[in-house]
């Protein structure tokens, strides 16, 4: 495969964006179809700052040869922690870094595969850069991050992360994915913890909140406030992570993808391919680069086609996490959001990793919504259909 650094250069397939979703496609491709020539253009970094996590059951068999290299941490079970009851869950859990994805790109893209620069434009079979470069196409995908999400009636998840390091051993000895032992503000708040080393733990102050507004700093305090609690002597905070992920309380798929034109196929964030609850879009990533790869066709108009029409049904298949972030958000007050995640976490297991894997069968959604509801039924209806009064 030739480079594509080069103004002029040709290649089959530039993929718009080097985060989760573009390396995943860049490598699912450059395995399966070794003969195509290839361009990821990033204007940054490759993965940027993030870890990513999943549960071993979000990845399915046929993908795992995709995901395995790229995994940095392991663990056999995890943890949850609320007001009402504590417990531990035997579900093996797993860790992506960002530093090892581009590792894994880098490494495995053909030299001159990753080009860098800001895209000034894109079209179907060109992609021009901000410098004046322009690289020639026979397909172009989309994978620069969200669409408008100005369209969508959201929720946000929140959170601030950072590596502690800590003088001595911090005790953690799996995640917790939830710990909502802690004063309960700005909507549904709680600590995720992953622990790397026996002296380093990934701690994430987290928030299911109406706001999207984030005070890092604020959230940094509150994170070392967490650790003098668990009285851990810190020698000093490594890298740091932020973000915003959207909860869809409800919205117009096709509008949200055409507000970043209709004329590209897309990946990720941008093609609407997020848990709707969590906002997470790893399995999401993986299962579409697997499509990807597995298809023989990838001309553009093949390429288009697949992505939108996977996005859509996959959007059309989510209502049911739609309903509950509507109940979540307009009929739970906020300081009692964590009830929800308390009798939820009580259900079996498997039922709580196919929720994570966006896979939750009929069953399952009856077993979710029934007995005892945690938030006020009469609340829940008006929400509900103001919901539906939006879409």
């Amino acid at each position: 495969m030739r480079g594509a650094g080069a103004e002029g250069s040709d290649v089959d397939l530039a993929v718009l964006g080097g985060g989760l979703a573009g390396g995943l496609v860049a490598l699912a491709v450059a395995e399966r179809h070794p003969h195509l020539r290839l361009a990821v253009v990033e204007q940054d970094r490759i993965g940027g700052n993030h870890v990513w996590s999943h549960f071993a059951a979000d990845v399915d068999d046929a993908d795992a040869w995709l995901v395995e290299p790229l995994i940095s941490h392991r663990w056999d079970a995890y943890d949850v922690a609320f007001p009402g009851f504590a417990r531990e869950l035997r579900a093996p859990y797993r860790s992506i870094t960002s530093e090892r994805l581009a590792e894994v790109v880098h490494a495995r893209l053909p030299a001159g595969s990753v080009v860098r620069g800001r895209v000034a434009d894109a079209r179907p079979d060109r992609v021009r850069l901000h410098d004046g470069r322009t690289l020639h196409a026979r397909a172009v995908l989309d994978a620069r991050g969200p669409g408008d999400l100005g369209l969508l009636r959201l929720g946000y998840q929140k959170f601030v992360g950072q590596v502690l390091h800590t003088r001595a051993p911090h005790g953690v000895q799996r995640p917790v994915v939830m710990d909502a032992t802690v004063e309960q503000r700005d909507g549904y708040r709680f600590v995720y913890l992953l622990p790397f080393g026996p002296q380093e733990v990934f701690v994430e102050d987290t928030y299911y909140s109406d706001s999207a507004d984030l005070d890092v700093r604020d959230l940094q305090r509150r994170i070392a406030a967490y650790g003098t609690a668990r009285g851990w002597q810190v020698e000093r905070a490594g890298r740091t992570e932020s973000g915003v992920l959207p909860v869809v309380v409800s919205g117009d798929f096709d509008a949200y993808w055409a507000s970043t034109g209709t004329e590209l196929a897309k990946a990720g964030m941008r093609a609407g391919l997020f848990h709707p609850t969590t906002g997470y879009s790893l399995p999401d990533a993986i299962r579409l680069a697997g499509l990807v790869a597995a298809a023989e066709d990838l001309s553009h108009a093949a390429l288009l086609e697949l992505t939108h029409t996977h996005a859509a049904r996959t959007w059309r298949e989510r209502g049911f996490y739609r309903l509950l972030d509507t109940m979540l958000f307009g009929a739970a007050e906020p300081t009692e959001r964590y009830r929800v995640l308390q009798r939820f976490y009580r259900l079996d297991p498997a039922l709580v990793q196919r929720f994570y894997a966006a896979g939750s069968t009929r069953s399952d959604q009856l077993r979710i919504l029934s007995g005892r509801p945690p938030v006020p039924v009469h609340r829940a209806v008006r929400a509900i259909a103001a919901a539906h009064g939006r879409r």
